[in-house]
């Protein structure tokens, strides 16, 4: 695709038909496994693109803030989870009772002290709300085993909470090798943890999984849904799992040689980008090969980021851009470049259609 003339640099681009193209995919191969998709919204933060989620066959959304859901909410959507262990306090549950009046709200906990501050913030309106516990299933981040699901959930019921279900986040797929042992680790964790807390007569109807690299991965033996974000769009992260192809990455970065160095035997040959942190996002995992990818030059490095310039090693024999080229960069981490801009323009078929504004940026509490 060419960069349209209109476009100052550097800036987002949503390809809206690759983007259209993803949404269905991932709405069909979730249905076929008999799963439910709630996709993960933080990863654009538009209400445009949720609807086009729920006009394929989303459930409801995925959220990791108040403030986000917030936004959706009004935006018309009516089944929020906010899949983060919440620590509730009195603002915090007269926001959640908002919330609750106008859509179909769960959060998730970890903690019989969490659930106990929850329930007595939110006093007479405790019911109003679900509650997912979050299960530990090889992240080693926040949650729990599913030996103490049970503990918890007592705990959250004896202070009047509703416990409805369990969830977890597979963070450990994000690495070469690992969705396939990620998504039988959440499988096993899911359906251990549901059955403790059926025999302990909890009613479970939610087991919630699922990242971008498991979700096609997860099957209904462990979960009753999932929630990938990133698929959307895709990333250069997913890219190098070979989680996605480059015809599949919807958002790229328009940007601009600023700069060109043929380079010596010392210092290799460059150009300098005008796409720095403030619009690609700083994340780079170790297994990486660089802070983001070039899609239409898939052998070229972004070895180096400042705040306003990306560095960017050119291959040997490969002809070196020109002053003012103009070349599409994939980020890394997809999530926060979205986090980064007020708003991104939109492409069908090479033209500029619209623009989006990214209504959730900056909601993060």
């Amino acid at each position: 695709m060419t960069i349209p003339k209109e476009i100052d640099t550097p800036e987002i681009m949503i390809d809206r038909d690759v983007l259209q193209r993803n949404i269905d995919r991932m709405a069909t191969a979730v249905r076929t496994k008999g799963l439910h998709l709630r996709p993960h919204v933080k990863t654009h933060k538009v209400p445009e693109i949720a609807e086009m989620q729920l006009a394929a066959g989303a459930a409801g959304l995925t959220v990791a803030t108040l403030g986000e859901a917030e936004v959706f909410a009004e935006h018309g959507a009516k089944d929020i989870f906010i899949a983060y262990p919440l620590c509730v306090g009195p603002r915090q549950a007269e926001r959640l009772q908002r919330l609750a009046a106008r859509a179909r709200i769960a959060v998730g906990l970890d903690s019989r002290e969490a659930a106990e501050t929850m329930a007595a913030a939110l006093g007479d309106a405790v019911g109003e709300i679900e509650i997912l516990l979050e299960i530990d299933s090889g992240h080693h981040r926040s949650g729990i085993t599913p030996d103490a699901a049970v503990e918890v959930a007592q705990a959250a019921a004896r202070a009047g909470l509703r416990v409805t279900g369990v969830f977890t986040f597979p963070g450990h797929s994000y690495a070469p090798g690992m969705p396939l042992k990620a998504a039988e680790e959440e499988r096993l964790a899911l359906g251990k943890a549901a059955e403790r807390l059926t025999a302990a007569a909890f009613h479970i109807t939610h087991r919630s999984g699922g990242s971008t690299p498991t979700a096609t991965l997860t099957g209904s033996s462990g979960a009753t849904e999932v929630r990938p974000g990133v698929y959307v769009f895709g990333d250069a992260q997913q890219l190098e799992l070979e989680r996605c192809a480059a015809e599949d990455i919807a958002l790229t970065i328009a940007a601009t040689v600023v700069s060109r160095h043929e380079g010596t035997a010392a210092i290799p040959r460059r150009v300098i980008l005008d796409s720095g942190s403030k619009i690609l996002g700083g994340d780079r995992p170790g297994w990486t090969t660089g802070f983001g990818r070039l899609l239409d030059h898939p052998e070229a490095r972004i070895t180096a980021l400042s705040e306003h310039h990306a560095t960017v090693v050119w291959p040997a024999g490969a002809t070196l851009p020109a002053l003012g080229d103009r070349l599409r960069v994939v980020p890394n981490h997809v999530c926060v470049a979205m986090n980064l801009v007020d708003e991104v323009t939109v492409i069908s078929g090479g033209e500029i259609v619209g623009r989006w504004r990214v209504a959730a940026r900056g909601r993060n509490k």
